[in-house]
């Protein structure tokens, strides 16, 4: 199964949204990725690519032609796995995008994975919740780790993967949680905080719970970093929430604490995430498999 390379340059093209990009991208030059675009237009009859000095988007067609190419792309790479499947087993690329919080505890699910399919190699991305969701339905990605509520939509398939607590990190010694084995989400709202942008749904998450407490937060310090988080909380100037899962493998740095969040207790679950397609490719497949396994496990746990 082969696809003339002219509409793997489109199909570049409408991901990099540039053409010096999607050139670079292609290993060509600017000039032989727009002679294949026009050389598609031409054999076609009609626009592909909305007319301007820069790339302005796709046309209608484009849009029709690029969905249709990657889908092409997705069963012959199917086809290639299945093949491989059968002679030595599972191979290739895996593509996961995780968002930030589950970087750390994503490890159970990839190292499971690989040490049932160890010729696959794996690329873990860190992604916003907004851009897994695009690039799934764009064909850039194989999966995702999301948040659960973010993936109700007839468009995807989702399996559960673990529940995150929500705890409170603090400097050892602070004097506010001396004696303390817990604290308050309004407790918490009384020390300067470090939390996660605006943007990211752990944020969005975490401030729905104080609004519906009537509290509001003001932190102090915002960055889309988890490792900046941790930095910021270990100089003993701020605080910071995070789902306790970030450190379930890696540990704590040895000068911060955590206190569990309670009034209200809550918990939100983590679910794996694909593109809801048929025929699903033989690298999903297997991927659905080990998370529904891990899932159970965690369950055990629980």
């Amino acid at each position: 199964m082969i696809i003339a390379r002219k509409y793997l340059y489109l199909v570049a093209l409408a991901r990099e949204k540039h053409f010096r990009h999607a050139a670079a991208a292609c290993h060509v030059s600017p000039s032989t990725l727009s002679a294949a675009i026009h050389d598609i237009e031409t054999e076609l009859g009609f626009a592909v690519v909305e007319r301007g000095q820069q790339f302005a988007g796709m046309t209608q067609e484009g849009r029709c032609i690029v969905e249709y190419v990657q889908r092409m792309a997705e069963t012959a790479e199917g086809l290639r796995q299945e093949l491989c499947q059968m002679r030595e087993g599972l191979s290739g690329r895996l593509s996961l995008g995780v968002i930030p919080t589950a970087l750390t505890v994503v490890a159970s699910l990839s190292a499971a994975f690989s040490r049932r399919h160890p010729q696959v190699h794996i690329e873990i991305l860190s992604r916003s919740t907004g851009e897994i969701l695009e690039r799934l339905q764009n064909f850039q990605l194989d999966a995702g780790i999301i948040y659960t509520e973010s993936a109700l939509s007839n468009n995807l398939i989702s399996v559960p993967l673990w529940h995150e607590q929500h705890v409170l990190l603090h400097a050892e010694g602070m004097p506010e949680f001396a004696g303390c084995s817990s604290v308050t989400w309004r407790e918490a709202t009384r020390v300067p905080l470090c939390l996660l942008t605006q943007d990211m749904q752990n944020r969005k998450t975490i401030d729905a719970v104080f609004e519906k407490l009537g509290c509001k937060v003001h932190p102090t310090l915002e960055t889309n970093s988890i490792v900046s988080m941790l930095a910021h909380v270990c100089s003993g100037a701020w605080s910071a929430i995070l789902p306790r899962s970030v450190f379930d493998l890696i540990g704590l740095p040895k000068s911060v604490q955590y206190l569990p969040l309670v009034e209200p207790a809550v918990s939100w679950e983590t679910s794996l995430v694909v593109a809801n397609r048929e025929p699903r490719i033989p690298m999903i497949n297997a991927l659905i498999e080990v998370a529904r396994g891990l899932n159970s496990a965690f369950d055990k746990d629980e």
